[in-house]
Order: structure tokens, then C-alpha cells, then sequence
């Protein structure tokens, strides 16, 4: 169906033709039937020759339909998300579904070209679908049929050695992935749901070499009070923040600064998202034991300078962390909490008494991954006031604000990138008073030393139009 600007596509039209071929010759499908496609066509660059390209290449009768470029454009661009790193067009490549190692092997190459950090495979009652998630939005890709989502399923069980016959319990596995971009790791989770079995792929950035730890988002500030923590010779140096929201890459900048040949660094991770030449790396195995408190404990007798945990989840975890940090090593960490102040509290759930949190912690910040507004398409409006959480109070008064529309470089979603925003908290004496006396509000200290919060830093970057009110909401609404 043709709107003002584009034509709606369901999911099935889309799949009558590659991403490739939509583009190659500006087409975009109308109807399917058991001989024959039509299409719709580019009034301005369409060739004759083109309907018997595709008669030949899609084995079916082809019927044009020419329509402005200008709506072949806008649609290619919204439902054909284009592979900028491809050198070159593949006029004979077919994503045959049918086939599930091909497609498995077209959808993970296909996801990483675009930038995508997971891949979602799931079942319903009658079909199935795949979505992939760029700059931390899920985008739906692909439907399957019934009939073949078993092969696919089976397919992904068997490269990540994981049992076929087992449909009742939750599996976890991983996939060691080579292509022309190069060698990374998959990680597999499957889960069992009503109507069969749903996948999650999670595509893991095997190379931390080009992590730069100044082009992380960090403000000068905010890099000199972290760095202060980590030049420190023991301690605990803690990142919060929620899944995805980048803790993992600023620990691995992080070891990457301390990465020494006079140093012996331990991490312990679930899973293991990036390989850095130089450290000892330990993937949790909990099936047989291999625990971050059982790998933790170990390490202590390995000699270790620096330690880093994927994450301090329980108990014994923050204990050992913190004797670690207690007998001379510098340990590194997550946690989850909504803000850096947040993580004294959770230690002291898990157990920590405050005078030993208060000796050990050099450093604690929290991060988030904001999504940037496209610049190409994004539009300026009225404000108001109105449009902020019930409970946070502006700093300055916002009349104009800006939206997001969406066009072709951004795949219509209207945001382009993201950026993290940190709140970094240094650990001095007059803090460490505030954290044996239990204190709950440091509010006005953080003024005085001239902190930013992570709901200041959001509200900057909305106020400067790089990000969207709807962005920031859920961060003014954490933070007051």
C-alpha cells in the first residue's frame, strides 16, 4: 500500500527480494503469487532489462509498477536496512530460509555488518520471526515458517555443541564465528517457551584492541577522577549500570591502561566478551562448579596484581572482592545499581560491613548508553514543560527541543549511535566518613566537589539537541 511518502510492506513482501536486489534495482515488492511478482519500480532509474534479470533470478513472472523515486527511496530506506560495509552487489545471492546454514550464515554476517549486538529468534503459534537489536533497539527482520524453524533451531544447536534432543530445559552455549570481517564469538541462550524453543545470539567483540578509553564519553573531569582509582596500587574500583549499557567495554579500556609486562592480571567473566593479548582470562562454568567466588578464591594464589570479576552478583562474591582489595590487589568490577552512590548500599545488602567498604573502594561510577537523535532527519519543536518525570525539577527552562523523525540513514528509527554518559565518584576521607556513618543522601557533597550525575549529564545532552526527551526520561526519573 502506497502512503504519502513510502509503501507499507508486511514482512513476507519484504522477503520476496534481498536487500541487495532492492536496491540494485530500486524495487521495492507489491504482491506475491505462486508465478508471478510485481513489483514496484523506480519511474526515473528502472531498465527494461531489469524484468528479465529478475525473471531469471527469481524464476517467476515479473509485472512493473513505476512510482516516483522519491516514495522507492524512502521505502528501500526504511525496510531494506542497507550493509554500508559490503564492497560490492551479489545480484545472485538468495536468503533461502529453507536452508539453515545459509541463512544462519547470511543472518549472523548480516547482523554484524550493521552493527547489532544480538540476535533474536522466535516462535508463536503460527510463525516465527527473527529481530536483530542496533544502538539498543530490537528491529524486526525476517519471518519463518513453521515447517522450517525446526532445521534452524537444530542448526544453531549443533555449531554451538548443544544437545538436539533437549526441547524442556534452558541451554547455553557458544559459537566460534569466521567470516570475512573476521573471527568473533557468539554466544548462545536458548530457551524453552509455549510453542518451542526461543534463541537469543549474542555477538561478542572478540578484540579489544581498539578500545580507546578517552573515546569512551568520559567528560576530562570525570576521566581524571577514574583514572585517579585505577593508578591506585589496591582497591575496588566498581562500574554500575544495567545489562548493555556498556560497563564490559570500559573495564576492558580500562585493562587495556594496565596491561603491563611487569603486571599479572586475572579476570573472570560470564561470558567472556573480549580477548586482550597479555591477560589470564577464566570463563565461569557454574555446572561444574567454576563459580566467580570459587575462580576468585584461586586466583589469590596465582600471584595476581590486578583482578577483574565479570560482576559482583552475591555475597560470597563481595566478600572475596573485598579481601582481595584488603591483601594488596587492585580488583575491578560490576554492579548493578541505578547510580554510582548506590553500589555502598548494595555492598552493605551483601554483607560488607561500611568501614570495610569505606578502606577498600578507590572509586565507584555508573554509566548508561544513550541513543543519539539522527542528524539528517531529526526535527526542532516547541517544548514543554509538562514532558519531564513528575519529580525532576529542570536546572534551566527548555523552550525548543528536538524529535525524531527518520529517514534512510538511520533505518527510520530516527537515532544514529549512542554515547555513554558516566557519574564518577572518587573516594576521599571525607566520603569514607560518609560511608562508615551509613549515610544515604550526598547530595550537596557532590555539588561541592562539582560531580555530574548521570541525570545532569543526560539533561545536558538533551538540552544541546543530541538526544530526545524520550532518551533521557527514564534517567530524570532514576535520578531525583
Amino acid at each position: 500500500m502506497i502512503t504519502s511518502d513510502h509503501i507499507s510492506l508486511t514482512l513476507d513482501l519484504k522477503q520476496a527480494i534481498t536487500t541487495e536486489q532492492a536496491w540494485h534495482y530500486n524495487i521495492i515488492p507489491k504482491s506475491v503469487t505462486t508465478d508471478t511478482i510485481t513489483f514496484y519500480a523506480d519511474e526515473e532509474l528502472y531498465s527494461p532489462s531489469s524484468k528479465e534479470e529478475l525473471e531469471m533470478l527469481l524464476e517467476k513472472n515479473i509485472q512493473i509498477e513505476k512510482v516516483p523515486t522519491l516514495i522507492i527511496q524512502k521505502t528501500l530506506g526504511k525496510y531494506y536496512l542497507k550493509n554500508t560495509a559490503q564492497k560490492s552487489i551479489d545480484k545472485t545471492r538468495k536468503i533461502d530460509v529453507g536452508q539453515p546454514d545459509d541463512f544462519l550464515k547470511t543472518l549472523i554476517k548480516e547482523a554484524k555488518q550493521l552493527h547489532s549486538s544480538d540476535i533474536h529468534i522466535e516462535v508463536y503459534e503460527q510463525k516465527c520471526r527473527v529481530r536483530i537489536r542496533i544502538d539498543g533497539m530490537l528491529i524486526e527482520r525476517y519471518t519463518i515458517s513453521k515447517q522450517e524453524y525446526p532445521s534452524l533451531i537444530n542448526k544453531i544447536k549443533i555449531s554451538a555443541t548443544l544437545k538436539i534432543e533437549e526441547k524442556r530445559l534452558p541451554q547455553d552455549g557458544r559459537i566460534s564465528f569466521t567470516s570475512e570481517e573476521g573471527k568473533f564469538d557468539i554466544r548462545v541462550s536458548i530457551l524453552p517457551t509455549l510453542y518451542g524453543e526461543k534463541i537469543v545470539l549474542r555477538l561478542l567483540n572478540n578484540d579489544a584492541a581498539n578500545i580507546d578509553i578517552n573515546q569512551l564519553g568520559f567528560s576530562k573531569i570525570e576521566l581524571s577522577y577514574f583514572l585517579e582509582g585505577v593508578k591506585k596500587p589496591h582497591g575496588i574500583l566498581l562500574i554500575s549500570g544495567p545489562t548493555g549499557s556498556g560497563k564490559t567495554t570500559t573495564l576492558y579500556a580500562t585493562l587495556k591502561l594496565l596491561n603491563k609486562v611487569k603486571s599479572n592480571i586475572l579476570t573472570v567473566e560470564d561470558p567472556i566478551e573480549y580477548t586482550l593479548e597479555g591477560i589470564n582470562q577464566v570463563q565461569v562454568h557454574e555446572a561444574i562448579g567454576l563459580t566467580f567466588a570459587n575462580a576468585l578464591r584461586t586466583f589469590l594464589r596465582q600471584d595476581p596484581d590486578i583482578i577483574m570479576l565479570g560482576e559482583i552478583r552475591d555475597n560470597e562474591t563481595a566478600q572475596m572482592a573485598i579481601r582481595a582489595a584488603m591483601t594488596g590487589h587492585l580488583v575491578l568490577s560490576t554492579i548493578h545499581t541505578n547510580s554510582a552512590w548506590g553500589t555502598v548500599s548494595r555492598l552493605s545488602d551483601m554483607g560488607v560491613p561500611p568501614f570495610l567498604i569505606a578502606s577498600t573502594l578507590n572509586t565507584t561510577a555508573a554509566q548508561r548508553l544513550v541513543r543519539l537523535l539522527c542528524p539528517h532527519c531529526k526535527k526542532q519543536e516547541a517544548f514543554d514543560q509538562a514532558w519531564y518525570p513528575r519529580v525532576y525539577k529542570a536546572p534551566e527552562n527548555i523552550t525548543e527541543h528536538y524529535t525524531a523523525q527518520g529517514c534512510e540513514n538511520c533505518h527510520h528509527t530516527g537515532y544514529k549511535g549512542r554515547k555513554a554518559i558516566y557519574e564518577v565518584i572518587p573516594v576521599d576521607f571525607e566520603l569514607a566518613e560518609h560511608m562508615k556513618k551509613g549515610s544515604t543522601n550526598i547530595d550537596q557533597y557532590l555539588k561541592q566537589k562539582g560531580i555530574m550525575t548521570l541525570a545532569e549529564n543526560a539533561f545536558n545532552l538533551f538540552k544541546n539537541g543530541d538526544t530526545s526527551i524520550d532518551e533521557v526520561y527514564p534517567i530524570l526519573s532514576n535520578m531525583n
